[in-house]
């Protein structure tokens, strides 16, 4: 590929979707539309590195079923790679996410093995870099989008200023979808707040405890109603007053009795209802209710 085409290539892959730091997809507010959400496409995940040829076999399904399906929009929760910085998995990842039809809007959300279990400035320099920008909103209909760098919540030890900066955008961006009176205000982030109960035990797959309940208060004072991460590679749901913490299943490779697949989020006006897919039993467009 010469270096014009790939230019080219990580324009309409990284920066066309969030050029303005708040896209507009094409659904409309009153009709029943859908979109896609993917997680852990984790190249190299399933030799420890040594290649990827399983995830593209996966990414590649995905995206060819998401072109088919034509979403309103389509998101990946995350986890785009397994190793940090490795220009492989990236260049790979960037190939196949590049085959999706322009029509369609794509997002990216960052995850912890895109930036590191505790990301650095260097880190978020180099994602950014290569996938754009790591919080951000978009609106597609009567949704509005928040994406959310979860990584800042896990361990900011080496970003305070980061994560704060991101606090202070979130609030703001809160207030900005309830003014405008969006019927749904939805959070995208890689890792969940809590898998099943909001009080449980901290650990690798949540967020802590005491800033967990932090973020689920303020996203319920604005009318949150739902949050779609990824990270556990299976699937979980759990409910905070009225918030439904959505987990979903990888792309790539499970960890748990949940195949590879993605999942299908259909929205009625202030109704969202959602379902899980295994890559070889992804419905037709006529099959989504």
């Amino acid at each position: 590929m010469d270096l014009f085409n790939k230019k080219l290539l990580n324009f309409l892959v990284v920066i066309l979707p969030i050029i303005s730091g708040c896209a507009t997809s094409k659904a409309t507010g009153d009709k029943k539309w859908f979109f896609i959400q993917m997680a852990d496409p984790q190249f190299g995940m399933f030799t420890e590195n040594k290649s990827f040829s399983r995830e593209t076999e996966n990414f590649e399904k995905a995206i060819q079923d998401a072109n088919l399906l034509k979403p309103s929009f389509v998101i990946v929760c995350g986890d785009l790679i397994n190793e940090t910085n490795n220009l492989s998995q990236i260049t790979e990842y960037k190939r196949i996410a590049g085959k999706i039809d322009r029509s369609i809007p794509f997002y990216q959300v960052a995850g912890n093995h895109d930036l590191g279990n505790a990301p650095s400035p260097q880190s978020l320099a180099h994602y950014r870099k290569e996938f754009g920008r790591d919080y951000y909103s978009f609106t597609s209909g009567n949704l509005f989008g928040i994406v959310l760098n979860s990584s800042l919540f896990k361990d900011p030890t080496l970003v305070k200023d980061e994560a704060a900066k991101q606090e202070q955008w979130l609030e703001r961006t809160l207030k900005e979808a309830k003014k405008k009176k969006f019927t749904n205000i939805v959070v995208f982030q890689h890792i969940p707040f809590f898998l099943t109960d909001a009080t449980e035990k901290d650990g690798y797959f949540n967020i802590p405890k005491e800033l967990r309940m932090e973020y689920l208060d303020l996203l319920d004072k604005y009318g949150v109603r739902h949050v779609f991460a990824g990270h556990l590679h299976k699937n979980s749901t759990g409910n905070y007053k009225g918030i439904e913490m959505v987990t979903t299943g990888p792309v790539g490779k499970p960890l748990g009795k949940d195949p590879s697949g993605f999942r299908i989020v259909t929205v009625n006006r202030d109704e969202i209802n959602h379902r899980y897919y295994s890559l070889d039993s992804i419905p037709s467009r006529a099959g989504i209710h």
